[in-house]
């Protein structure tokens, strides 16, 4: 799909998205979220740049949790950055949530401004995946973290078969319903299919100058965090 068409897609669900995501994943995306919070030891004084930050939800945990003392979030929809927005403004950690429009790939941030760096279910979007982990680690100050969260499928052979099932054949129709469109969780389906192996993505971050790289399985596999450190 090209950027013009995501955009789109993510202007046309961004009325909905987080009840999609919620009722999609029988709520396991909240803990997913305090998972990869949890990841996260920085400095009281930290920045984190959420990039595809998208309603706010991973930024807004950070806060919630004392994970960081402001959090810059980056997106290319201003339909989810008007969401990400609202929904600050109605929580007390939502004043030091700064979100902006932006593009990834040429993220609007000095040279090694964040103590740490993320990005979840959105770099799957992107082609350029590479170019999106260079302007991570760009951003990142020495000894900064980044933690990628994305989509998979259980390492179970018969749960690994049951949801690959459930993910292609059920999923879309619904979601496609619950959005109101005819497409946009098909293409989610596509994209989760197209991403790289675990192996394949860990060597992309090293390429882009990441160490210490882990992948951490999330609801056995359903869900993966892939993290890694820029050296000090």
């Amino acid at each position: 799909m090209k950027d013009f068409q995501v955009r789109r897609m993510f202007e046309d669900i961004a009325f909905s998205y987080d009840f999609q995501n919620s009722f999609l994943s029988l709520r396991r995306d909240v803990a997913w979220r305090k998972t990869l919070s949890g990841m996260l030891d920085l400095p009281e004084d930290a920045l984190v740049l959420d990039a595809a930050t998208g309603t706010g939800e991973i930024a807004l945990e950070l806060l919630k949790r004392g994970k960081a003392a402001r959090v810059l979030g980056v997106d290319f929809s201003p339909a989810m950055l008007r969401k990400a927005k609202e929904k600050a403004a109605r929580r007390p950690a939502g004043k030091n949530y700064f979100p902006c429009a932006g593009d990834c790939r040429d993220l609007p941030a000095p040279n090694a401004c964040a103590d740490a760096a993320t990005i979840a279910f959105g770099i799957r979007n992107i082609e350029e995946k590479g170019r999106v982990l260079r302007e991570l680690h760009r951003i990142l100050k020495p000894g900064g973290k980044v933690l990628v969260m994305e989509f998979g499928y259980p390492t179970i052979p018969i749960l690994g078969a049951i949801y690959r099932f459930y993910f292609n054949q059920i999923l879309p129709p619904v979601g496609n319903f619950l959005s109101k469109t005819d497409y946009a969780y098909t293409y989610l389906a596509e994209s989760v299919n197209a991403f790289p192996g675990d192996a394949s993505f860990l060597a992309e971050m090293a390429e882009a100058g990441f160490t210490s790289l882990v992948v951490k399985k999330l609801t056995l596999g359903v869900a993966r965090i892939f993290s890694g450190v820029k050296e000090p």
